[in-house]
């Protein structure tokens, strides 16, 4: 017979101690002590790791253990653009300036914005300088124009280059010393983040495209690198997005076309991006967390669901100017897509985009009524995407399946390793069907000899090169190899 003896409550606690110190105690923010080791109260009440405070954390190869969602607030509807002078005294606003471009300026919108203004004894200044497909300088003259007035608050009437250029004054009033670099995406600016909130924005869309009314992001071309690049940070986004379908109606057919296109690649890429938990580096301070996170189960239900209505209503849009249902389902999509991309954020399209742009070899785009050669940023993002989806397919084939089957695929009998190949057919398709659109980088005067360029003005796109799946962003070699590969399979299709 064996006598067991209960151990004092000194030894149990004795016992408790070197178990907790062989084996950490883990929780979902801190699953993986080793890469933890810093001095902080667990959530749970205890200090952990304390042999290893004295260690330095390095999180430059972390992954990513959460996202953030942020996205302006919508107010969607026929005739809500009647509204905005009461938004604006309800904001408080005195001193407001409208932003618009000198097209938008002598439509119906902009006379609904005016009125809005008055009857409620708004002072307001126009400012309709805003070039289609801003500029550095155009940016910085709008700059220099809203400093003086010093308003405090910004009413945005037009496209995506309005919404974005009236993010970039009110960015620059609110921070008045700022170097024009400074907040600029890494590594073409310094890409700092945007401290503290900037005076109230209210964007109303004329166009059915960009979702700029939702997002953190202001584009434009850095004429010195030949690249478009942006500043993108959650304190940019507007206040408010007044999302009227009537705005929409005075859109050429070209401009309806190339503005959906934007939505197509918005909602592709966002929903194809790589998965937020695969973002390298985490950030250390939540500051630092960029607006593009990669794709996430929030952002997957906007993206998903804008490319379903994308596939369904544009070519509706695109054939038929009465079409008032398409129109406003297209306008729909355009901010269901806003709000996915994002938070998600877009990756190859979006990135070999930019210096297509900024690198025109003298296309103009009809429809778009500007003197000077024009590739509409939809058109640029669309001529590469068969062959950007074709090499990403390997990279998640179920999810490009999943979208093949949202333009009419049956991929019951596909098998995976044909994903992009399925996907990329699928597209090219739908992209001829919907006619008056450049199949490829040739029909806009690239050739084979320009491709080094557009490679060389890609890879400074870091902020979505970092989200796009199959690309080995860790060698410059293979990563430039890659790129040239794809810009020469897009240059017909």
């Amino acid at each position: 017979m064996s006598i067991r003896i209960a151990p004092t409550r000194a030894a149990r606690a004795l016992n408790l101690l070197r178990t907790i110190q062989a084996h950490p105690p883990q929780c979902p923010c801190h699953s993986n002590p080793a890469e933890h080791a810093h001095n902080h109260i667990h959530p749970h009440g205890m200090k952990n790791h304390v042999r290893r405070l004295a260690t330095p954390i390095d999180t430059s190869q972390q992954k990513e253990y959460a996202f953030e969602m942020a996205a302006s607030s919508i107010r969607f509807g026929r005739g809500v653009t009647q509204e905005v002078g009461m938004d604006v005294k309800n904001m408080g606003g005195t001193r407001v300036m409208v932003v618009t471009d000198k097209t938008v300026s002598k439509l119906d919108a902009m006379k609904q914005v005016q009125e809005a203004l008055g009857r409620e004894g708004v002072e307001f200044r126009v400012y309709d300088g805003v070039r289609v497909e801003p500029k550095d300088s155009s940016v910085k003259d709008a700059i220099e124009f809203a400093k003086p007035y010093n308003p405090d608050m910004f009413v945005a009437v037009g496209g995506g280059s309005v919404i974005d250029t009236a993010k970039l004054m009110n960015l620059y009033t609110s921070f008045p010393e700022a170097d024009f670099l400074d907040f600029v995406n890494a590594p073409l600016g310094k890409g700092l983040p945007i401290t503290h909130k900037l005076k109230p924005l209210i964007a109303i869309p004329t166009t059915a495209g960009t979702g700029s009314e939702t997002t953190g992001t202001a584009i434009f071309d850095l004429v010195s690198k030949r690249a478009k690049t942006g500043i993108a940070h959650r304190n940019l986004k507007p206040t408010l997005g007044i999302v009227d379908p009537i705005n929409t109606r005075t859109m050429p057919s070209q401009v309806h076309s190339s503005s959906g296109l934007d939505v197509l690649c918005h909602s592709l890429e966002s929903w194809t991006a790589i998965p937020y938990t695969e973002r390298v580096p985490r950030p250390d301070n939540p500051i630092k967390r960029p607006a593009y996170q990669g794709a996430n189960p929030i952002s997957d239900i906007f993206s998903l669901q804008a490319l379903k209505s994308t596939v369904k209503y544009l070519p509706r849009a695109v054939k038929d100017p009465d079409d008032h249902e398409a129109q406003e389902q297209m306008l729909l999509a355009a901010t269901l897509a806003g709000v996915g991309f994002g938070n998600a954020g877009v990756h190859l399209c979006h990135g070999m985009s930019y210096p297509i742009s900024g690198q025109n070899p003298g296309y103009k785009h009809a429809g778009y009524e500007v003197d000077s050669p024009i590739i509409p940023h939809g058109v640029s993002v669309a001529v590469t995407a068969p062959a950007v989806f074709r090499f990403t397919g390997p990279s998640n084939p179920e999810r490009h399946l999943a979208a093949a089957e949202c333009f009419g695929v049956d991929t019951s009998r596909v098998k995976a390793e044909s994903a992009g190949e399925v996907l990329s057919e699928a597209l090219s398709e739908f992209l001829v069907k919907l006619g008056d659109q450049p199949r490829g980088l040739k029909p806009l005067g690239f050739q084979k000899s320009h491709i080094n360029d557009l490679v060389e003005g890609t890879i400074p796109q870091a902020r979505v090169l970092m989200l796009a799946p199959s690309l080995d962003i860790r060698n410059l070699d293979v990563e430039r190899e890659q790129l040239t590969q794809l810009f020469e399979e897009a240059l017909e299709y």
